[in-house]
């Protein structure tokens, strides 16, 4: 007797389904990247981390700019929750660069800790499926993980856990963040 084993977890509309769900969650992640190096500009760009925020900025309107052309491609609507998640990231970037440059580099490790291991989690479900079919997003997703943990590296290298009550802002903020994910993963 001869067994058919499959690779792939998913059926074609499971599968449809992860890629959805994939894109809707990052496309709304890197929109929440944009607004809050957007808000944290706003405040501190005439100071000594001003350029270095920018340069994060730019790769994240690279890396929105790229869900947006995933999203188009697979035909994968944006969360109806964007303007929300927009308006509440921008006003975090505001919000932790008002706490001084310690304060924005906090948020960055925060929100790119957190995203790192997100993409981490992505990466390990496509492999799982399929890594033939899923090769595309695979190299995408990893680009993007690999310059989150660069951005992250940026914030440790300047100050960011020496912000004032480090441990409870990265907390409130990655915990946000898991809430967010969590909308955008469903509608």
């Amino acid at each position: 007797m001869f067994r058919v084993i499959t690779r792939g977890a998913h059926t074609a509309a499971s599968r449809q389904a992860l890629i959805e769900k994939i894109i809707r969650v990052d496309h709304a992640g890197e929109l929440g990247a944009d607004r809050i190096y957007a808000g944290q500009l706003a405040v501190l760009q005439g100071s000594s981390v001003g350029s270095v925020i920018k340069k994060m900025w730019d790769e994240e309107k690279e890396h929105l700019d790229t869900m947006e052309r995933l999203a188009a491609k697979h035909n994968v609507p944006h969360t109806v929750f964007s303007p929300v998640f927009s308006v509440a990231a921008y006003a975090l970037g505001v919000g932790s660069a008002l706490l001084g440059k310690e304060g924005a580099m906090a948020c960055t490790i925060a929100v790119e800790e957190l995203i790192g291991q997100h993409y981490n989690d992505q990466l390990k479900e496509l492999l799982a499926d399929d890594p033939e079919t899923h090769k595309e997003l695979l190299k995408i997703l990893t680009r993007l993980r690999d310059e989150e943990l660069h951005h992250h590296d940026t914030g440790v290298e300047h100050d960011g856990m020496k912000a004032p009550a480090y441990s409870a802002l990265k907390w409130i903020i990655q915990t946000g963040c898991k809430g967010a994910i969590a909308i955008a993963e469903k509608i």
